[in-house]
């Protein structure tokens, strides 16, 4: 065995114990989810402070949608767009969702049942987001609200003159020489 008498005067830095970050401690895994879910739940907040925003502009007159905004906040796909425009085409009266089914490109294969639940979600996400509905059911119809055809751009005038055309009386005569 060997011992040391001598002790020799070396610079010898003396480390002192660093802190264990929280990532050492939990696991790295289990720290990053932990971050994830903060980050998400601040994204959260302010979408929902962006959404209260929107509304208050939106009540106060300063704020207009226009139809970009309207389609990122409620359409997912391309299906989703091309039901929007059918819809709108169509305009006050409304539309069966089998016949925006026999009118979409056969590609898609979507049938009557998936454009209602479509329809019905988009209108779920825009009322999420603002407050606002962009479709409405007419009996078994779908059409357009009022307020996707001020985004549109429809001016009053056209607006009073499709409220004046729309009847279920007219819409029985239609439906009669069909």
């Amino acid at each position: 065995m060997n011992e040391q008498y001598s002790q020799e005067s070396e610079d010898v830095v003396v480390k002192h114990h660093e802190k264990r970050g929280q990532s050492d401690k939990v696991g790295r895994l289990k720290y990053n989810q932990f971050l994830l879910k903060r980050v998400l739940t601040e994204i959260k907040e302010l979408r929902n402070l962006q959404r209260i925003i929107i509304n208050g502009l939106k009540g106060a007159g300063y704020f207009h949608f226009d139809v970009p905004l309207i389609q990122k906040f409620s359409c997912v796909d391309q299906v989703d767009l091309e039901i929007l425009q059918r819809v709108y085409e169509v305009g006050r009266k409304g539309v069966l969702p089998k016949e925006i089914a026999k009118d979409l490109d056969p590609r898609y294969s979507v049938r009557y049942y998936d454009i209602s639940r479509r329809i019905v979600r988009m209108n779920k996400r825009l009322i999420h987001e603002i407050g606002e509905a962009l479709f409405e059911k007419r009996g078994q119809k779908w059409a357009l609200t009022r307020f996707a055809f001020d985004v549109y751009g429809a001016s009053e005038k056209d607006w009073e003159a499709e409220c004046a055309g729309y009847s279920r009386a007219a819409e029985v005569e239609d439906e009669e020489r069909a």
